[in-house]
């Protein structure tokens, strides 16, 4: 079906804005005239132009006179509010734009059916629900954010083929190279990870994207049951950085202490990401911190790196709940990636 093909592109081009524009959704938008793309854009950046407005600023002009001819395929809908940008329905409707096809309504109250409403109403003919449940996959964590008020929870770990993450007070790495960079990838996708204070301490992780382009997410070690030496990463000063916990940390222009009594409340984490706008957290470790968010339900998605060497005994793995469902799974090298999504994601 044609016109699956083109919403597909669409989930392509704003895949291209993964890890640039959160909060906000990735979106992209194709326009075609009598089965050809003429046109198309995607969000590329959080208060720049949107995925339309790119699309028909991308349109060539021996074929702008098409415009008002074509059908615009959009993976979200249209805004229809003065926000950072101007309305896009706005827009459509000025260009005289016929029929508009879109995956997902937007979950935001801001718009909610606003901008369908605005250029129904203004005599386009609107088509919703194609490849929604791939659009909403694809924007799963803006979902989640608009609706949860919370950011998306990933937990991260990776695991022997007899099922352990390491072994006790010692750095052992698990997974190959291009695995790694693929993790920071995930990290540059991301608005903040966190490490338990024992994991920041017996591996002095970075905690960074360095082996791949990108936003570096901001760092937070829950639990400060440990004084992080002076001379460790995470006190280098390259990246905003959270330490929570009851042992006060020297502060520094992008590092900071916040004091919370132990066990730190991740209601009370979920509400201070969300108040500083941090979307999507991904959650690596150490094994107590992923018991810990396992145990109280804080997770929407797992990703779970498994290679094939043993380590005969060590630090157990956590098990995947029972209700999380295989959503994604393929191999790097010697790696297999496996994805599962809570319930309420599937």
């Amino acid at each position: 079906m044609a016109s699956e093909v083109y919403m597909h592109r669409c989930l392509e081009l704003a895949r291209l804005g993964a890890g640039m524009v959160s909060p906000n959704p990735m979106v992209g938008a194709v326009l075609v005239w009598n089965n050809q793309i003429i046109g198309e854009g995607w969000h590329q950046q959080w208060g720049d132009a949107h995925a339309e407005v790119n699309c028909l600023k991308n349109v060539p002009p021996e074929h702008q006179n098409l415009i008002s001819e074509s059908t615009l395929y959009c993976n979200l809908e249209p805004c229809s509010h003065q926000g950072k940008t101007p309305p896009c329905a706005d827009l459509i409707i000025k260009h005289k734009i016929p029929r508009v096809v879109v995956a997902n309504i937007d979950p935001n109250p801001l718009v909610a059916g606003k901008g369908i409403q605005k250029m129904r109403s203004a005599g386009i003919d609107v088509k919703t629900g194609l490849l929604a449940s791939e659009g909403t996959w694809l924007n799963r964590s803006f979902f989640t954010w608009i609706q949860s008020k919370r950011p998306y929870i990933i937990l991260k770990w990776a695991q022997s083929a007899d099922g352990f993450l390491g072994k006790s007070q010692e750095r052992v790495v698990i997974s190959g190279p291009l695995t790694q960079r693929l993790v920071h990838r995930w990290r540059s996708e991301c608005d903040a990870i966190l490490v338990g204070s024992n994991t920041a301490w017996v591996d002095n992780p970075r905690l960074d994207n360095r082996f791949y382009p990108g936003k570096k997410p901001t760092r937070i070690v829950l639990g400060t049951n440990r004084q992080i030496p002076d001379h460790f990463h995470l006190l280098d000063e390259t990246q905003e950085t959270w330490f929570i916990g009851k042992k006060e940390i020297a502060q520094g222009n992008r590092t900071k202490f916040l004091y919370q009594s132990e066990p730190v409340s991740l209601s009370w984490l979920m509400e201070e990401l969300f108040r500083q706008n941090k979307a999507i957290l991904l959650v690596e470790g150490g094994a107590q911190v992923l018991h810990q968010f396992l145990l109280q339900g804080f997770w929407d998605e797992l990703r779970v790196i498994e290679n094939p060497i043993r380590l005969q005994e060590g630090i157990p793995a956590p098990a995947v709940p029972e209700s999380a469902k295989l959503k994604e799974t393929w191999s790097i090298g010697a790696d297999d990636i496996h994805i599962f999504a809570r319930p309420s994601m599937q």
